[in-house]
């Protein structure tokens, strides 16, 4: 097969390189690990092999994320929802309205999290070598220290990134292949290429603080989930894991060993095939996941009475209509604005919050004060309006704030990890009406 022209995607600011080949009714898109580089993907028989397999019975979109490859370079490593937008536009692009997500390793969560938000975009889901966290915790034993993985990233920040050696760690992580020489060079070019030093310390920064397993129940399609059994990235318990969270999901273990999954690109392509091929199409839903902002004005009560009954309503009047122009600045949606409340919903939790600052803001400027609560779940879309445990979350969190507060769940930390912004942990609350205590925190 003759490698097809690098063509790019235009996604907010960043131009994001893309390459299509096969023309098979089957769209698969995917999207991948840490590093990649459309062009030198080609240059290796292995690599270049599964490309063709894929392609053979489907219409294969790649990409390089932003900040890697032949994409743009960006200052800041993207968060994960930007990484979704860049999905979007890649398929927007090229001219596909629904498809079949593949994520590679640290393309997983993004994978994930498209298929939650965007359920009426995504055919089905295909994992491999991923997991849904990326540092310990107490609940979480598979995975990096976080501060030993900081310390780590400090020294590779002052020294620069070590010379290749094909050490016992590196011969775990590219599994059989690692005993041939030409395939050693290539992965070390392929790796270089796709990642620089400094976009590879932000991008492993950034990884650390992710964790997805709050929004896993959210995923509606047909899921694949693939692994080997002694993969040092992705371990085996804690892909079982994140596989029994999806609801829709099943797991598939590859023989042989390591992170890498060129050597078994013929099995692996065969078991995407067979599910892809198979998998029934799901059926319509209206379950997304979604991010919900819950604006509460304060002492509203005690207002109305102070100013009366018209000028309260002239006054809410030209809040609403300030707080229209930035839902429209930050992609919102208008839920409801009945009573003292404002309800609406975003496609990312980023957006949510920049939208919480400036609706502070603009309450300022007419002299309403505000506290305001984000929540990023699961949500059943009813016409206009939302429906679900979500909503009372989002509800139960900004009833937490203070005058001028934003209150977000952990949640929304998680998925914005890698955006700098900030926040100071408020505690664990158990909310009226939601079953499991939450983490709460202030947007600083």
């Amino acid at each position: 097969m003759t490698p097809p022209p690098v063509k790019y995607a235009k996604s907010g600011d960043i131009f994001v390189a893309y390459q299509v080949t096969g023309e098979d009714s089957h769209d698969i898109v995917w999207a991948p690990g840490a590093g990649s580089h459309l062009t030198l993907a080609w240059e290796n028989p292995y690599s270049a092999r599964m490309i063709e397999r894929l392609s053979s019975f489907s219409r294969l979109i790649r990409f390089d994320k932003r900040g890697t490859g032949l994409s743009d370079a960006v200052k800041e490593v993207a968060t994960l929802e930007q990484r979704i937008d860049d999905i979007r536009a890649v398929m927007d692009a090229a001219g596909t309205e629904r498809a079949h997500v593949l994520g590679i390793s640290e393309g997983g969560p993004m994978a994930c999290l498209f298929a939650a938000t965007y359920p009426d975009r995504t055919r089905s889901l295909t994992l491999y070598g991923t997991k849904a966290r990326w540092s310990k915790a107490p609940d979480y034993p598979w995975a990096q220290d976080r501060e030993e993985g900081e310390r780590l990233l400090r020294k590779r920040e002052a020294e620069g990134p070590p010379p290749f050696e094909l050490n016992d760690s590196w011969r775990a992580w590219i599994g059989p292949l690692s005993a041939d020489p030409a395939f050693v060079e290539w992965f070390v070019r392929w790796r270089s290429a796709g990642l620089s030093p400094s976009m590879s310390v932000a991008l492993f920064r950034m990884n650390l603080m992710i964790d997805i397993r709050d929004i896993l129940p959210a995923i509606r399609v047909p899921t694949l989930v693939m692994v080997r059994p002694d993969d040092p990235v992705a371990p085996l318990e804690a892909v079982r894991q994140m596989a029994a969270a999806i609801p829709s999901a099943r797991i598939h273990v590859l023989p042989g060993y390591g992170h890498m999954y060129l050597d078994i690109a013929d099995e692996m392509c065969g078991e995407i095939e067979r599910f892809i091929t198979g998998a029934q199409t799901p059926a319509p839903t209206d379950r997304v996941l979604s991010t919900l902002l819950f604006a509460d004005i304060v002492g509203s009560t005690e207002r109305a009475v102070a100013l009366g009954d018209r000028a309260w309503r002239d006054l809410l009047e030209r809040y609403y209509a300030l707080v229209r122009r930035e839902l429209a600045v930050h992609a919102g949606i208008e839920v409801d604005t009945a009573g003292d409340g404002l309800l609406a919903r975003f496609e990312g939790p980023g957006r949510a919050i920049r939208c919480a600052r400036a609706l502070l803001r603009v309450g300022g400027e007419v002299g309403i004060e505000l506290r305001v609560g984000v929540h990023t779940g699961e949500v059943e879309l009813a016409g206009s309006a939302v429906r679900g445990i979500a909503v009372h979350t989002a509800a139960r969190i900004a009833s937490l704030a203070g005058s001028g507060e934003v209150f977000v769940s952990n949640t929304v930390r998680d998925l914005v990890a890698g955006s700098g912004m900030a926040f100071t942990d408020r505690g664990v609350h158990t909310l009226k009406g939601v079953p499991e205590p939450r983490q709460v925190l202030a947007v600083a």
